[in-house]
């Protein structure tokens, strides 16, 4: 492991891992309130937004909000995968995700984060069940980065193809 210290307006310390994988975003202000840009090394851009109290619009997503799309992102990519690997008829997928933060608490942490899964197709419930405990227990790396802090819980639906659907796609 190698540590290097960077001077400039800001002290910065980088660490290096020999065979770890590395990833970069940078994030610059785009107003004179709370309004932020980050971009990955690949290009892609989002817009990021404190809260109303804080000076935000409620023009882009919170960094919180952000963590639970990524997280519900992370899973759902997981179970679509394992799905397929268990030749399960995945159709498509739909994912809800709640969390929970202690409001007198700061900085403010999620405590609980609940993800319903909404399956469509002929998929084994037990298989389901197996694929999502396997995703958020072992394999979703957003889930093994906040779950010594929040309780992560989930429930799930299958809707059948052959049920009739309300909402289709």
């Amino acid at each position: 492991m190698q540590i290097y210290f960077k001077t400039s307006d800001f002290n910065v310390l980088t660490m290096r891992h020999k065979h770890s994988a590395g990833m970069q975003i940078s994030l610059k202000r785009v107003d004179h309130a709370v309004l932020f840009e980050a971009s990955n090394s690949r290009g892609h851009t989002v817009r990021i937004e404190g809260r109303r109290d804080m000076g935000g619009s409620e023009s882009a997503p919170t960094p919180t909000e952000y963590l639970l799309m990524s997280h519900a992102g992370c899973t759902a990519i997981d179970v679509v995968e394992l799905l397929r690997k268990m030749r399960q008829p995945l159709v498509h997928l739909e994912l809800e995700s709640q969390g929970h933060m202690e409001e007198d608490r700061l900085p403010k942490v999620f405590t609980t984060i609940h993800l319903h899964y909404r399956l469509f197709g002929d998929i084994q419930p037990e298989k389901a069940e197996k694929a999502i405990s396997m995703s958020i227990e072992k394999y979703c790396t957003v889930s093994k980065m906040i779950d010594s802090v929040a309780r992560i819980t989930h429930s799930f639906e299958i809707i059948s193809e052959n049920q009739p659907q309300d909402n289709p796609m």
